[in-house]
Order: structure tokens, then sequence, then C-alpha cells
């Protein structure tokens, strides 16, 4: 039996159409998935990230927007001295899709 890929191993799919936003045991699922990232009234993913100065979070929001074009799915991104927040949801879906997910475990990548 082979196993599933993970997350950060996948790749953004493009939103065409109506997307409809991930809920109940799906999202639930996903959530095991990227347990750092906090689910916000089921509509977003948020984390905020530590770093010794502002230079590391700076650099580290650049290596996160080349990720995140690459994918073709752009997180909200808040940088501030030694911090960085994130917010991501899908907009077609105004909620969260499985792309959120992807780019979250992406991000968790670059930051170990």
């Amino acid at each position: 039996m082979s196993e599933q890929p993970k997350l950060a191993d996948k790749h953004c799919s493009a939103c065409e159409g109506e997307v409809a936003a991930l809920q109940g045991e799906d999202l639930e699922q996903y959530a095991t998935e990227t347990p750092e990232w906090e689910i916000v009234d089921g509509h977003h993913l948020k984390r905020t990230l530590s770093f010794e100065d502002f230079v590391a979070a700076l650099l580290f929001v650049n290596r996160v927007g080349e990720a995140a074009e690459r994918e073709g799915h752009h997180p909200k991104i808040c940088l501030d001295f030694g911090k960085v927040e994130f917010e991501l949801y899908t907009h077609a879906a105004d909620g969260l899709t499985e792309n959120d997910f992807i780019l979250a475990s992406k991000i968790e990548r670059l930051y170990e």
C-alpha cells in the first residue's frame, strides 16, 4: 500500500469556477496535518513565527514569497521586528481549501 504524499510535497491547484470551502471532518483532517496553525472561525489559518531580528524575519518572508509565487497561492503577511504573522484562506471559496494547508505545510518546512 502506498503512502499518501505529505501536504508540503503537493502543489496548489488553480481555483476555477466555484470552489467549496472545507468543513466538518474534511477540515479537521487537514488540521491534524498542520497542528501549528490555528483555524480561525473555520475560515482562515493563522500562525505567528519568531525570529532573532528584523533581517532574519525579512529573509524568511522573501523565501515564503518565492514559494507562494511558485504555487500561485498567496498569504497575507505581516512583518514586524522578530516576528512574521501569516493568514491563509482561499478567496474563491471564502474559506479554507486544500491549497491553504499545502502552503501552510510548505511554510512550516521552510521554518524547520
